[in-house]
Parts: structure tokens; sequence; C-alpha cells
């Protein structure tokens, strides 16, 4: 199997740990359990679809992608690692400057690490074309 694989896989998982690690230090701050159980987090109304989206997104999209790194073949491998690593670099940018506007350190911590993985996929995927 080639290098590029191997560090493009194991990079899908840094955003997904990222969320996790962000959203297990979130319930330790005092009186987010409660907004929780209320429904809403900082002016954000909780609700099945809300959940949904994220699960597919932050969850099961980065494992999808980490297991598709290392199955599909040829260019079809690197358009799909260029194209969705750019989707989730911008995706996650965003999420960084909303962040910026209420600052947690370890959020902006996670959230720099989930930009900086996306976009090594998409170097390394566009790296690979000249190893192939």
């Amino acid at each position: 199997m080639e290098d590029w694989k191997i560090k493009i896989s194991v990079l899908w998982l840094f955003p997904l740990v990222a969320f996790l690690a962000s959203a297990v230090l979130m319930f330790l701050e005092p009186g987010v359990l409660d907004q929780i159980i209320a429904g809403e987090v900082e002016g954000v109304k909780l609700g099945s679809e809300l959940l949904l989206v994220g699960a597919v997104i932050d969850v099961l999209g980065p494992l999808a992608m980490s297991f598709l790194s290392l199955t599909l073949k040829g260019s079809i491998n690197r358009w799909a690692n260029i194209l969705v690593g750019m989707l989730y670099a911008v995706l996650e940018f965003i999420t960084l400057l909303e962040q910026l506007a209420n600052p947690k350190g370890y959020a902006i911590l996670m959230l720099i690490a989930a930009v900086v993985a996306p976009v090594l996929i998409v170097w390394y995927a566009w790296k690979s074309k000249q190893k192939a």
C-alpha cells in the first residue's frame, strides 16, 4: 500500500478526534450540562436534525474518508481526498472563525487541528500524483 494513503487515512481521524475531544472538554465547563438538558447550548437549539448533521459531518464523514483513502484506487482516491479535504478545511475554518467571537482555548486548539489536517490531506493527495 502506498505511503501517502496511510498518511491521509490517519489524517482523516484528526478532525474526528478533535471534535470528540472538544465535546468532552465542553461538558466540563460549568453550566453546559444544564444547557444541554434544556435543549439549547450557547443560543443554539439542539434538535434531532442538528445532531444528525453533526453525526454525518463530524463523525461518519471522517471515518468513511479514512476507510476510502485506503481502498479507493488511483485518481478517484486522489480527487475524493482533494475535494472532500477542501470542503472540510473550509467548514472547519468557518467554525474556527465563529469560535473566535466567543474564544475558548481548548476549542480553538482543536479547531486549528481540524483545519490543518484536511489541508495536509489535500497536500498529500496532490503530491501523490507526482509519485504515480
